[in-house]
């Protein structure tokens, strides 16, 4: 049996990335994520061949501090949580401090950032997860992330990658769910130079979905409210009868912001429609459960 040994930390840092990082959806997830953390009320996301060449996430929240830039980019590195007891009530999106560490280390990255009281930023480049150049810059307030060239230094990544449509409208979906997820965010996406998805932020989820849905499928759903035990509620909108679909494609559920699949609510959504004795037809929803932090293991659900 050959020698145990400890990984070189550039070959640690490419497997992280593969737990992270799966396509280019994945990362516009991550760095969208980070800007709703960020506080944004506004996120532009905007991409080239389906994400792979390039990829640009805009957000107008608190940036981040020149002290902090280069160490975002550390394996483990966060502004989310400081002991093991935070880990017991997440409240926000992100929290592991992996992303950015994993996006860098399979592609060339570009971050302008400028926190709103000041009045110069830095722009700072890393390749491979090597920093490569830092500067001073000027800027609107917020953080522009831009990534190119996705897994450029992982080749055996880079040959399961799917087509450019296939890859650019698993981005979209993505970008669909998170303005679905969170209505007070005004979200717009642009693929290869066209406008395809503008969410007003208005914080109503009728205005979201109307945007991320289109009038047509808005108008076959009904809103929904209900409460239950240990502070759960649930809000929402359900298909009408008359209006359901061929498939599931149209249930959206989140839990405390964050897009989830549940058979186990999926179930209890189609169980409500039992009566409609329904054959091939199954019930849309954007539904918002939201419970107490402390009630969800992030790691775990």
């Amino acid at each position: 049996m050959p020698h145990i040994q400890v990984l070189d930390t550039h070959v640690a840092d490419l497997i992280a990335a593969g737990e992270v990082v799966e396509r280019p959806a994945s990362v516009v997830k991550e760095l969208m994520e980070n800007a709703i953390d960020a506080g944004a009320r506004a996120v532009t996301v905007e991409i080239q061949n389906g994400g792979m060449s390039y990829l640009r996430v805009t957000d107008d929240g608190c940036g981040i501090d020149p002290l902090d830039v280069e160490t975002a980019f550390l394996r483990h590195a966060t502004s989310k949580i400081r002991t093991e007891y935070d880990l017991e009530a997440i409240g926000t999106l992100g929290f592991r401090g992996e992303a950015l560490a994993a996006i860098a280390a399979v592609s060339r990255v570009e971050v302008l950032t400028r926190q709103p009281d000041r009045d110069l930023g830095v722009s700072l480049t890393v390749e491979g997860g090597v920093v490569t150049g830092k500067e001073e810059a000027g800027g609107p307030a917020g953080t522009t992330m831009i990534v190119r060239d996705l897994f450029y230094n992982t080749p055996a990544r880079l040959k399961y990658m799917k087509k450019d449509a296939y890859e650019g409208a698993a981005v979209f979906a993505n970008v669909q769910r998170e303005a679905l997820a969170h209505p007070e965010v005004s979200v717009n996406f642009l693929r290869d130079g066209k406008q395809e998805l503008l969410t007003p932020g208005d914080g109503a989820l009728k205005s979201a979905v109307y945007a991320v849905l289109g009038r047509d499928l808005a108008l076959g759903l009904t809103p929904v409210r209900g409460s239950g035990e240990e502070h759960i509620t649930v809000e929402g909108f359900a298909s009408l009868p008359a209006c359901c679909r061929g498939s599931r494609n149209l249930q959206f559920f989140f839990v405390n912001g964050r897009f989830i699949k549940s058979r186990t609510m999926m179930a209890a959504l189609e169980e409500a429609y039992k009566n409609q004795h329904m054959v091939g037809k199954f019930p849309g929803c954007v539904l918002h459960v939201t419970t107490r932090a402390n009630a969800v293991d992030v790691n775990v659900h």
